[in-house]
């Protein structure tokens, strides 16, 4: 009768257990610096929030292009500022608060402090070229002043803010430049456009 040999595992190769605990190493790397990445930027920027904002220049736009008086203007303008300021804080609360992410305390504290100065200067500026009667100017120094304060801001939140920044100090450098009948235009392509767009990118890519 033969006699049945017992099965024995083919030898393994010998690993280097030093690799192993390399690639651990970086994959526990890696996964603290997106963490921290995550903690140090303020993402509760409302995507949807950015479009009703755009939509309301919009409309702020085509009224503003009826209006016959600079008082009347600028009376429509700092209307539509101050509601599409509202519209912002509510919305980035709104998603805040679902991310459990403070406002006025870490990111979202640095955030509101980098994009105040610009909007404080631009609104001094605004009484000071009213006065002077330069109205005409307040388009592309709106556009550049709001665009330097997202650029700012947007150093301490995802990508796409700091480059609307970006597009919005474009707008109003071109506006700066342009015939003083084309205000109300570059108005609706910066406030307007640029914001339906790039919170449509928001809202997709981060969201909400």
């Amino acid at each position: 009768m033969a006699k049945i040999l017992p099965i024995r595992p083919l030898p393994q190769e010998p690993t280097d257990p030093s690799l192993d605990l390399s690639a651990r190493a970086m994959d526990n790397l890696r996964f603290i610096r997106e963490t921290m990445e995550r903690a140090g930027s303020f993402t509760a920027v409302s995507g949807w929030g950015q479009v009703v904002i755009g939509v309301a220049a919009l409309l702020a736009s085509w009224l503003g292009a009826r209006q016959r008086s600079a008082e009347d203007w600028l009376a429509l303008w700092m209307v539509s500022a101050v509601v599409c300021l509202l519209i912002g804080v509510l919305t980035t609360a709104m998603k805040a608060r679902s991310a459990r992410m403070g406002l006025l305390t870490g990111p979202g504290r640095k955030f509101a402090l980098s994009l105040a100065p610009p909007m404080v200067a631009g609104a001094i500026l605004t009484i000071v070229l009213y006065r002077a009667g330069m109205a005409t100017g307040l388009p592309g120094l709106w556009l550049m002043l709001y665009g330097a304060g997202i650029m700012t801001a947007g150093a301490f939140s995802v990508r796409a803010v700091p480059l609307m920044g970006m597009c919005f100090m474009a707008a109003g450098t071109a506006a700066a430049f342009s015939p003083a009948g084309w205000g109300n235009a570059w108005m609706a392509a910066g406030f307007g456009g640029l914001h339906i767009i790039f919170g449509f990118l928001i809202a997709r890519r981060h969201g909400g």
